[in-house]
């Protein structure tokens, strides 16, 4: 990246009301068959554009093509049985209804790749696309085949690199796996979760990153967090093999949130996606505050390796919430660049 600061968003965006229920995640489609596949394009220029005019260096697609940042991923795949539910702990934070793993699983054709193509065609600018890492694909799913967490991991890695590669070929600039399960299975993570995640991007040329939060602003994840005490140390768990790994960019949580800003000491010389937006309130930030968020990180990664964001996804947001805090992580970033360039 040649700008200094560039700015992202850690993937998705609100979608508009005529495609999905507004502020709800997993909302069904309004749509059907044409109509949702051009609507799906609809909403994404219009991320687009809400990106760019915000000032947002990095540009994503909002996740306007798909319902859920795991499940769509999966719905693709063989060997996965939607029909056949079972009730999981997501995270040990809450139960859902997921989809049962019932034989090997395989990438039949590619996922995203076209909607990869159409997000490159709208734009000039540094593109990013967001993929499910594996351990988080693991515990989004109830194993009947395997019946091993690794083992399921180090497949789903398998496809996962094949699906980055055509990414890749695309014109994707930043692939990006979410992993917010390394905030809850340390030990996995650091076991086989990080060697995993370095499988899903193994020969890619692009950039890779890693986004490691603390989940979107819903009931479940905000009671949580409020268990967690005055200090949320978990990076502290994971940081000192993440920094030995071959990932570029390690995105995390920091606005309104109770993690220690030295933590990312432990990361250093990487790449950090810093999250300077708050996603678990509907206050629209301050510009100042953004920047004071990104003067604090600055402590402890240099300047050409910051990278200003987004807590987590934004897609439970209200639209024009998510536009203004947009606004305003472009327009604090822009304060410190200057700051930086005096």
């Amino acid at each position: 990246m040649k700008t200094l600061l560039p700015t992202s968003t850690a993937g998705s965006l609100p979608k508009p009301s005529w495609l999905a229920e507004p502020e709800k995640l997993w909302s069904p489609w309004k749509l059907e068959g044409e109509e949702l596949v051009a609507g799906k394009h609809d909403a994404l220029r219009l991320a687009v554009d809400d990106q760019r005019q915000a000032g947002i260096d990095i540009v994503g697609d909002g996740e306007q093509t798909r319902q859920h940042f795991v499940t769509t991923f999966i719905e693709h795949l063989s060997g996965v049985d939607f029909e056949k539910r079972e009730t999981v702990r997501i995270r040990n934070r809450y139960d859902a209804s997921v989809p049962t793993v019932v034989g090997a699983v395989a990438r039949p054709k590619p996922v995203f790749v076209d909607d990869a193509r159409y997000l490159r065609a709208q734009t000039d600018q540094p593109i990013k696309w967001t993929l499910p890492g594996p351990m988080t694909m693991i515990d989004t799913l109830y194993d009947a085949h395997y019946r091993s967490r690794e083992k399921l991991a180090w497949e789903f890695a398998t496809i996962l690199n094949q699906e980055a590669r055509e990414l890749e070929a695309a014109g994707v600039d930043i692939i990006q796996f979410d992993e917010p399960a390394f905030n809850v299975f340390f030990e996995e993570a650091n076991d086989w979760g990080i060697a995993t995640l370095e499988k899903a991007a193994q020969g890619l040329k692009c950039e890779t990153a890693v986004h490691i939060c603390y989940g979107y602003g819903i009931k479940a994840n905000t009671d949580w967090k409020k268990t967690l005490g005055s200090e949320w140390r978990q990076y502290e768990q994971t940081f000192p093999n993440l920094q030995k790994s071959k990932i570029d960019i390690v995105s995390l949580e920091c606005h309104h949130s109770r993690v220690p800003l030295d933590l990312i000491e432990l990361i250093r010389g990487k790449k950090v996606m810093v999250g300077a937006i708050d996603v678990a309130r509907n206050t629209i930030e301050t510009p100042e505050e953004v920047a004071d968020t990104l003067r604090k990180a600055l402590k402890f990664v240099d300047a050409d390796k910051l990278y200003p964001s987004t807590n987590c996804g934004m897609a439970p947001l209200d639209r024009t919430v998510a536009r203004g805090k947009l606004n305003a992580l472009g327009a604090g970033a822009r304060i410190v660049r200057e700051e930086l360039a005096g």
